[in-house]
């Protein structure tokens, strides 16, 4: 595996932040972004970006997918699926059988 170097970017924002791939994504415009409140503010980033672009943004609209449409969503892994499992049970909802 190659190592590629760290370089210092800087968002349109004006956030200086270092990253070693390609992705121009500002990790500090990211976090300012985040819900903080509901089930999208308990996922990670790209996991909550994966749901949001997909138009998910309430836990009844999450339950008229399958687990495994969820995990095509690119951004959303296993590790996923425990959390959003419980947001729904709280709200007395499931994924689609």
């Amino acid at each position: 595996m190659v190592k590629r170097e760290r370089t210092l970017r800087i968002c349109p924002v004006g956030h200086r932040y270092y990253k070693s791939t390609d992705c121009g994504t500002c990790p500090k415009c990211e976090q300012e972004n985040k819900p903080s409140e509901g089930f999208l503010s308990r996922l990670s980033s790209p996991a909550c970006n994966a749901l949001i672009n997909a138009g998910i943004t309430e836990l009844a609209q999450l339950a008229d997918y399958t687990e495994k449409e969820i995990l095509k969503l690119h951004g959303i892994g296993p590790a996923t699926l425990p959390t959003l499992k419980r947001a729904l049970a709280e709200k007395g909802l499931d994924f689609k059988s």
